[in-house]
Formats: C-alpha cells, sequence, structure tokens
C-alpha cells in the first residue's frame, strides 16, 4: 500500500537520524516508495516556489539510505556489464525519451518527454526538462534540476550533490544553452536562457563579473537570465607574485531575436565572439 507524503517523509527522516531503523520494513518500503516517485517525476528534489528554488532535504536523506540499503549485483545493458548498487532506467518506449547507446540513466532520475540523451550520463536524483538535449559525454550529476528545452553541449560536467542534505544542488533553469566542455558544479544556479560559451567553470565562489557596464560588477554563485557568459581571468596576487585566476564574464544579454532554440554560435556572434 503506498504511503502518504507526511508518513514517507517522517519515516526517512527518523532512520536517517537513527540508521538503526534502516532495516526496518516500513523504512524500507518509504525509502523504495521515494526512489520510485523520483524516478517517476512526481517528485523532485528542488523546486522552483514563484519565488525562489527550494531544497527538499529529506528525499537527498531518502537517496543517501538507498544507496545504505542496497547490495552491489552485476546489471547488463546488451554486451556491456556492470556492477553496481542502482540498477539502471529501463522500458524507455513509452516515455517519449530518445536514448543515444551508451547513454546511461541511474534509476532514481527522471528524464521528461522528449529529451535526448546521447552517449552521456544521468546520475539518481536527478531531474531533466522536456525537449533538453544531453550531448556526448555529458554528465548530470546526483540531484541536478534541468530544465525545459536546455542544451547541455558536449562534454558538459554538471555536479551533484547528496550531502549534507539541504544542500542546494546545480540548477540551469528552462531554455539555457551550455557551451562545450563547460563545468558547473556547487549548487550555481542558471537562470533561464542564459548562454554558456565554451569552457566557462563556475564553482561557488568562481567570481562572475558583469562587464557590460562602465564598472565591472561581482558576483558569485548566479548567473542572471538570459546572460551571456564567457570564460576569462583576473589578477590576483600571492606571495610569489600576482597571477591570473579563473573568472566568468557576463559580456551581454540574449537578444529577443535569439530564440530558446539558437545555437551557442549565434548567441556570441550577436557579441563579436563567434567562431
Amino acid at each position: 500500500m503506498a504511503l502518504d507524503v507526511t508518513t514517507l517523509e517522517l519515516l526517512v527522516r527518523s532512520a536517517f537520524a537513527d540508521r538503526e531503523r534502516i532495516n526496518h520494513a516500513d523504512v524500507r518500503e518509504a525509502v523504495e516508495q521515494v526512489i520510485d516517485t523520483l524516478d517517476r517525476g512526481e517528485a523532485r528534489v528542488a523546486e522552483f516556489t514563484g519565488n525562489s528554488w527550494i531544497v527538499h532535504d529529506w528525499l537527498q536523506q531518502a537517496i543517501l539510505l538507498y544507496f545504505a540499503l542496497r547490495e552491489a549485483a552485476p546489471i547488463e545493458a546488451g554486451m556491456l556489464t556492470y556492477w553496481d548498487k542502482i540498477p539502471l532506467k529501463h522500458a524507455w518506449r513509452k516515455t517519449g525519451v530518445r536514448v543515444v547507446p551508451p547513454g546511461t540513466a541511474r534509476y532514481g532520475s527522471y528524464l521528461a518527454p522528449g529529451v535526448i540523451l546521447m552517449p552521456a550520463f544521468v546520475n539518481i536524483g536527478a531531474r531533466v526538462g522536456e525537449g533538453t538535449m544531453i550531448d556526448t559525454w555529458a554528465t548530470v550529476g546526483s540531484c541536478a534540476q534541468i530544465g525545459a528545452g536546455v542544451h547541455l553541449s558536449g562534454g558538459v560536467g554538471i555536479g551533484g550533490v547528496l550531502e549534507p542534505p539541504s544542500a542546494r544542488p546545480v540548477i540551469v533553469e528552462d531554455g539555457a544553452f551550455i557551451g562545450s566542455r563547460c563545468v558547473i558544479v556547487e549548487g550555481v544556479l542558471v537562470e533561464r536562457e542564459a548562454v554558456l560559451g565554451a569552457g566557462v567553470i563556475l564553482t561557488a565562489s568562481t567570481p562572475i563579473v558583469d562587464v557590460r557596464g562602465s564598472k565591472p560588477v561581482t558576483s558569485r554563485g548566479r548567473i542572471p537570465k538570459r546572460a551571456v557568459v564567457i570564460p576569462g581571468t583576473q589578477p590576483k596576487p600571492y606571495p610569489a607574485g600576482t597571477y591570473s585566476t579563473p573568472c566568468a564574464l557576463i559580456i551581454g544579454e540574449r537578444s529577443d531575436s535569439t530564440d530558446r532554440k539558437t545555437s551557442l554560435n549565434a548567441a556570441l556572434r550577436e557579441h563579436g565572439l563567434g567562431q
């Protein structure tokens, strides 16, 4: 019998606080049900409330308990064989998702209809919105939240987070375009329809320098909506001398003529940076 959300949360929180309860039948049932709801998209680790993003830390706790409850076992995918605790998603036929071999998504992640998963990887707890492209060798880490109509270019690394529970995962909102080999970690928020040029690296401490005005304005942890961003460097003094350190430069804003289906090169050409 399916348990209600309040009961699920109480069981998960109690077992996370007291690990001796982890093998109780009611806890195991609750954890299995939570992972199933994540897998079907009925629950999500983080969601937008209208004003800000909130994190449901008890769902992160449930994922950690799931790891503790699982035993490693053989997993076969055609000619490929794995040894892992978490099974792979399967039965793709009716999901509306296209999966190109050897694209892999772990059970407990959710991919909405219209997603294309190239030979890439999506971890447990992650959520990917409708029509998003996950290009070759891109990775979507545990609990990351990727919006609808996003393009994750080849080799993009979206970091995951499970501990500590309540830590915000990486969030990429609807319509964003993330260029090749970008790395986004440590709960960074990329707001809707932003465009990141190839090779941008964003951590919680990376300076994000808005150079559109007469003076630079520095922030951290958030790329504003429709911003066009490229990698940059800035000088930083050390005892041994002054050296260039990485930053991200906001050089412009996506224009109305560049719709959500734009290519990265088209967006950058608007600012004289096309390749």
